[in-house]
């Protein structure tokens, strides 16, 4: 009776193993077949061009892009796709690690993209803990997705949001209309649509910057994971970009 029973278990478990392979494989099959193809191997950095002089500050443990914002890199300490792309759709999940640093001078950012004033006519500021970071398109700082902890939520568009030549509707088109952040150290997923000059983001599954128009963007450039933040006699003087990344698909359109 014994050997009948583990010879069952034997069965139970080859068949759970083999229905567990199979639902992963039509998973990544599924994945495939939507046009979406793998930028990170869950393995190493192969890929994506290491800063030079980094010091091993962008690593992969377990299974997941690492950053401790400490680049020794003297110039760029971004870290860039090896690959350019026009049009695609980006899918990618984040996840803040800690916040160390109390960011002093966060606003509050207004549905319309301006900060909100004071009876003054000075913007306001909170002190809010930060970390920072960001995805750049298309190879450029200014078309930056930002990962941050500000009120307004993950997903503006910093360098448009704040550049005064840009009209008030590209202004308020980059200012996501909803804050869709889960909680620090939990993980996120962004969906990131860009074509011709239009920017759409999803966080989570909320749709918090959609058709936004990015003037002047380039046509064409690589994807970059943003660092930021330094130290100074230890201390953090800028929100550190103390960020994990996994699951990197594209889908060129």
């Amino acid at each position: 009776m014994t050997n009948l029973k583990n010879r069952f278990s034997g069965i139970a478990l080859l068949v759970f193993c083999t229905t567990l392979f199979l639902s992963c494989s039509s998973n990544s099959v599924a994945e495939q077949d939507d046009g979406f193809r793998s930028l990170f191997n869950g393995e190493d950095l192969s890929g994506w061009i290491i800063p030079e002089g980094d010091g091993g500050h962008w690593k992969v443990e377990d299974g997941v892009i690492d950053y401790d914002a400490m680049s020794q890199a003297p110039g760029d300490k971004n870290l860039w796709s090896e690959e350019e792309f026009d049009d695609f759709v980006l899918r990618l999940d984040w996840r803040i690690k800690e916040t160390p640093f109390v960011n002093q001078n966060t606003r509050i950012i207004r549905p319309d993209g301006t900060y909100q004033r004071d009876a003054d006519g000075n913007p306001i500021s909170i002190a809010v803990p930060d970390s920072d970071s960001g995805i750049y398109l298309r190879g450029m700082s200014k078309a930056q997705v930002n990962i941050w902890c500000w009120p307004v939520g993950s997903g503006e568009v910093w360098g448009y949001r704040t550049d005064s030549e840009m009209p008030p509707e590209v202004v308020a088109g980059v200012t996501p209309n909803t804050m869709a952040d889960n909680h620090i150290g939990e993980w996120n997923s962004f969906e990131i649509t860009m074509v011709d000059d239009r920017l759409t983001v999803e966080l989570n599954g909320v749709v918090v910057i959609e058709d936004a128009q990015l003037p002047g963007v380039d046509d064409r450039g690589p994807i970059a994971l943003q660092h930021h933040g330094s130290k100074v006699d230890g201390e953090w003087t800028s929100s550190p970009s103390l960020v994990q990344f996994r699951n990197i698909y594209i889908k060129e359109l």
